[in-house]
């Protein structure tokens, strides 16, 4: 029973200390979590808690705080996301499924994320190496320029203008992007070698250089580094949080202007649901932060990146969890087409 208790204890000083910054003394923790237990018993069960590193007290004659290791425990003892409530729900499916495209959608995402949470938002943008080519349309600028336009399966779309190496007309350019679309619609990167291979195979003889260029630039759009990065909304949170960060803030919105950090961090975060806590973020200037994300889908139901927010220790992880949890839920439905309003 003791050790049941001392559970509770925990989740009673990280509760109160979350909601007011206040160490926690034993007398509060009977009175407002309704404990049949005296201060003394609880008082016991601290002590055993701080030989434990569970949580800490921060000056003689002081209540207790929890440290990294206790809200790691508190965190690994949550077993079920309690959804966010109706209204929360109906407010982020309404942002959301007015968007236009991608970068509505995921710049919307991001700002609804850091209101939920009352933290920083971080979201990735889907991998163009990992989606798929769901069409691709050529346009005839003039005799030898075509404007090609790359449709992903998340919706992304890019431009790039191709020079072709004779003059053209309309019935070239559809020649080619039917056999395109015919062969490689639905393919990923690693897929296209032996998609092309079939389009050179199909097209007239005369049109081989034009959808060579093509098929090029469309791998090539596809593999391109520069188009994994993220979107961040919420920087101005963290001003409510500067005493949690322990005169590290300026280190933090360092880290938020730096893309190729942003990236490594949510790629280096465990699968599904992960929270890192303290040290056990890879980058130093988190040491003081925590940091909640889980991966949404797109058209093929398989992960195609990730979103989370990045906040102190001291956060509610419970909503925070519901929060991150639901935007990848409505954002993943939105990508893939499944969306029902719920």
């Amino acid at each position: 029973m003791s050790d049941e208790r001392r559970k509770i204890v925990l989740n009673a000083i990280v509760r109160d200390y979350v909601a007011t910054r206040e160490p926690v003394g034993s007398k509060g923790i009977v009175e407002r979590h309704k404990l049949s237990v005296s201060p003394a018993t609880v008082r016991h069960d601290m002590s055993h808690l701080e030989e434990a590193g569970l949580i800490v007290q921060p000056h003689t004659s002081a209540g207790r705080v929890p440290t990294d290791a206790g809200y790691r425990e508190f965190v690994d003892s949550i077993h079920e996301i309690k959804p966010l409530t109706i209204a929360e729900r109906r407010a982020i499916e309404k942002v959301l499924t007015s968007a236009q495209d991608l970068d509505e959608i995921l710049a919307r995402a991001t700002r609804a994320l850091a209101k939920i949470t009352g933290q920083v938002a971080v979201i990735q943008y889907p991998s163009l190496r990992r989606t798929a080519l769901r069409h691709i349309e050529l346009i005839l600028l003039g005799q030898a320029h075509v404007l090609l336009v790359i449709i992903t399966d998340e919706g992304r779309v890019e431009e790039r203008t191709l020079v072709a190496d004779r003059a053209l007309d309309a019935d070239d350019v559809a020649s080619v992007r039917n056999c395109i679309n015919a062969q490689c619609a639905g393919k990923q990167l690693s897929e296209l070698d032996d998609a092309m291979a079939k389009v050179a195979d199909d097209v007239p003889v005369a049109l081989a250089e034009l959808a060579q260029t093509v098929g090029h630039a469309v791998m090539h759009t596809l593999a391109a580094d520069s188009e994994e990065h993220v979107v961040v909304a919420g920087r101005k949170n963290l001003a409510q949080y500067d005493a949690d960060f322990n005169g590290t803030m300026s280190d933090m919105l360092d880290v938020l202007e730096e893309q190729v950090v942003l990236m490594r961090m949510l790629t280096h975060m465990d699968d599904g649901m992960a929270v890192h806590i303290g040290k056990e973020n890879t980058e130093v200037e988190l040491d003081n932060a925590s940091v909640v994300s889980t991966s949404y889908s797109g058209t093929n139901q398989s992960s195609v990146a990730r979103l989370g927010i990045i906040g102190p220790t001291r956060m509610d992880y419970h909503r925070t969890m519901s929060g991150v949890q639901a935007v990848a839920s409505y954002l993943s439905h939105i990508l893939s087409g499944t969306h029902e309003s719920r």
